[in-house]
């Protein structure tokens, strides 16, 4: 792919595709697979950057991976405890991959250095590691405390049963926490201090941990129990659900050229949050068909796209293809509640604000919100920089269904999650 890709002014045929599977969900069931004490067939695994840190990382730990196609591995578990006890883990900037890597290792101990690329090293790890230092972990911070690369050594049980972590900067953190605490065999109890950002994202983990066979309890996520001698053992096979969030691009797209679009890999019954994306696109003109395995979104001929006001706080991810879809409403749009945008793979709002300027829009900027005024005419051929951000790529690749072509530049960071993502936008032109 080049250095930057044109794309002219397009209209959408009725479309439908199969979705590449979930970032959040594989990345999980690799890690949990190899903490089982049983082998697990994954299927419909996202093959990707992020997956694929998390692959290379296990691997250098010592867990043993089949792999049959770019898409199914048999992961062979190491009942809870990787055969190495040291290594040098190189993880790019996958923040799942890296929070829960970093849980894992500190509870169990040893001589591990985590790093990634340079805007790994921006994003704030602080939280969770002075929560794992009240369990008894040994972490350090080779630069700038507070944020990687992180050096890990011996774990030494403080006999401390309440820990305690922020909620407010990335639901990760939790995460993470939920997902390594059942290695230590005691009871454990998880207390959130603050907001806790991004809930849905914490659904899954415990849905996951459940089929692992690891139940959690919990009181209106403020405070989570986790069960004594807890062991994980994984299903003979799992397949992994469509990425929600790398849908809303499509679904936003049937909403915005007024062309059904359906995705396949998610339904009514998916675990992942953001297909509530769906569910806001019908308040603002969309019709939306929920199917056991697929969701369709379209708009009546006529039907126009209604301004928004949004706390989405719920949907992190997916909103960002709302800032879009706020340029072609004529009126003002609110996102808020989005204040996790700021430590994500670049700061979000800031970058959003800048390239949406850039055609034409009137942006206003807050600590932890955007407001979008979008201009009578959308400045065409504007050159869009991505940031290394794969969301801010397919987020302003949409631009070109509203009459306008438009310019991403360094388009190949979608391969972080969604290596096909503009081959199959392309397929789906008119």
């Amino acid at each position: 792919m080049t250095a930057s890709l044109y794309l002219p002014a397009s209209r959408l045929r009725p479309s439908a595709l199969t979705l590449p599977g979930s970032k959040s969900i594989s990345n999980r069931t690799l890690l949990l697979a190899a903490l089982s004490d049983n082998a697990c067939r994954i299927e419909s695994l996202l093959d990707a950057d992020d997956t694929r840190h998390m692959l290379a990382a296990l691997q250098a730990l010592g867990v043993r991976i089949e792999k049959h196609s770019a898409h199914s591995v048999t992961v062979h578990g190491c009942g809870g405890r990787f055969p190495q006890n040291q290594a040098d883990l190189f993880l790019g900037n996958a923040g799942t991959a890296f929070r829960p890597l970093t849980a894992v290792l500190a509870l169990l101990g040893g001589r591990y250095r985590l790093h990634g690329v340079a805007r790994m090293h921006e994003r704030p790890i602080g939280d969770l590691v002075d929560a794992l230092r009240v369990a008894g972990a040994d972490v350090q911070y080779e630069g700038q405390a507070g944020y990687p690369p992180l050096r890990i050594g011996a774990y030494r049980e403080s006999g401390v049963r309440r820990i305690p972590v922020q909620g407010n900067v990335s639901s990760q953190f939790l995460t993470a926490l939920l997902m390594a605490l059942p290695l230590t065999g005691k009871v454990h109890e998880i207390e959130v201090r603050g907001e806790l950002i991004s809930q849905p994202y914490i659904d899954i983990t415990l849905k996951l941990m459940a089929q692992f066979g690891v139940h959690v309890a919990h009181e209106d996520y403020r405070l989570f129990r986790l069960p004594e001698k807890a062991k994980y053992h994984a299903p003979a096979a799992l397949h992994v659900e469509g990425d929600a969030s790398g849908a809303s691009y499509f679904l936003a797209a049937g909403l915005l050229a007024a062309a059904p679009v359906r995705v396949y890999g998610i339904g009514r019954h998916s675990i992942q949050g953001d297909t509530t994306f769906a569910a806001e696109l019908a308040k603002i003109g969309a019709t939306v068909e929920w199917g056991e395995n697929y969701i369709q979104v379209a708009r009546r001929s006529g039907q126009p796209i209604r301004a928004f006001d949004l706390d989405a706080n719920h949907i992190p991810d997916a909103a960002m293809t709302l800032a879009i879809v706020a340029l072609a409403t004529g009126k003002r749009c609110s996102l808020r509640n989005i204040g996790s945008w700021r430590v994500k793979e670049t700061d979000r709002i800031a970058a959003m604000a800048a390239e949406l300027r850039k055609l034409g829009a009137r942006v206003e900027e807050e600590a932890e919100a955007i407001h979008i005024t979008p201009p009578p005419r959308l400045a065409a051929n504007a050159r869009i920089d991505t940031y290394d951000d794969h969301r801010m790529a397919m987020c302003f690749a949409l631009v070109s269904l509203l009459g306008v072509p438009v310019v991403i530049n360094d388009p190949q960071c979608v391969n972080k999650t969604f290596p096909t993502y503009f081959k199959v936008l392309a397929g789906m032109v008119a």
